[in-house]
């Protein structure tokens, strides 16, 4: 009896491992799993959030008669979303400066007129400035067409990334700058002294800057569920277009169908590599 019962014993030890004084225990490697995945989105949501407070801290130490906005989500019929979510927008008597922020870390390459840039010359990021000139389109339809010809944009990046991109857009004649977000504040007061040199007086009244500000916080989209929307389609968009990067044919870049791509990955023969039908026949 007493062999039986310590077998029995052993046995619940085993196998009977889910409660634990009279209470469920999940398996700890899922709870480990699941809560470092946590843990790494409240990361990366608190680093965009510091990102984001260290700008206003910047853009809070200008003169009382510039006015900004921070977190705009305005309708744009051109974008995949119907709206544009814009960082930063600060009006200022000598232009309109529409930051786009950036909180990546590595090695950013990038030039003006190329579509993509990389991270670390590995990772695909669509190229900021002309995001950003999407932004200021739709700011442009918000606002008087008058002062469509004094938007200047920056993008700027955490000093965690090191920038090599085109050294003309860190050139401060130019009114597409990249920049590190420490230097915020600076570049602009520069940009602005540039910009009084070549203006004999202010390009906007503070009447019109107050205009301005006051048409974009009534196009601001508040309305959660609607932010929501707006970045789940982002999502689905971005992964959408992974998955049609990934689904062409090495050779001549025509895409083909998942069944293509799943015959090409598990033949042998072609080595990891998508064709398609006319190119298997002949794979490299």
């Amino acid at each position: 009896m007493i062999k039986k019962r310590g077998k029995i014993m052993v046995f619940g030890f085993l196998f009977n491992k889910k409660k634990k004084n009279g209470k469920k225990v999940t398996n700890p490697s899922v709870k480990k799993t699941s809560t470092n995945k946590k843990n790494n989105e409240q990361w990366a949501n608190r680093k965009g959030e510091l990102g984001e407070y260290k700008i206003n801290i910047q853009l809070d130490q200008f003169p009382k008669n510039y006015k900004y906005h921070s977190d705009l989500l305005i309708k744009n019929g051109k974008s995949s979303t119907g709206y544009s979510q814009i960082d930063h927008v600060i009006i200022t008597p000598y232009g309109i400066f529409v930051i786009e922020t950036k909180n990546y870390q590595g090695t950013i390459y990038g030039e003006k007129n190329r579509k993509t840039w990389l991270i670390n010359g590995k990772f695909k990021m669509m190229n900021p400035l002309l995001q950003n000139y999407g932004h200021m389109q739709a700011i442009k339809d918000e606002i008087d067409k008058k002062f469509h010809e004094h938007f200047i944009s920056i993008v700027s990046f955490t000093k965690r990334c090191t920038l090599k991109i085109d050294p003309n857009l860190q050139k401060i004649q130019s009114n597409e700058l990249v920049i590190y977000d420490i230097l915020l504040s600076e570049v602009i007061n520069r940009k602005i002294a540039i910009l009084k040199m070549l203006h004999n007086q202010p390009v906007l009244t503070n009447d019109e800057i107050e205009k301005i500000y006051n048409t974009l916080s009534q196009s601001n989209v508040l309305d959660p569920s609607i932010r929501k929307q707006h970045v789940e389609k982002i999502i689905t968009n971005k992964e959408n277009d992974d998955t049609a990067a990934k689904n062409k044919c090495v050779i001549c870049k025509k895409p083909v169908s998942n069944k293509v791509q799943s015959y090409c990955l598990s033949n042998p023969k072609f080595k990891g590599n998508i064709y398609c039908y006319e190119h298997q026949k002949n794979p490299l």
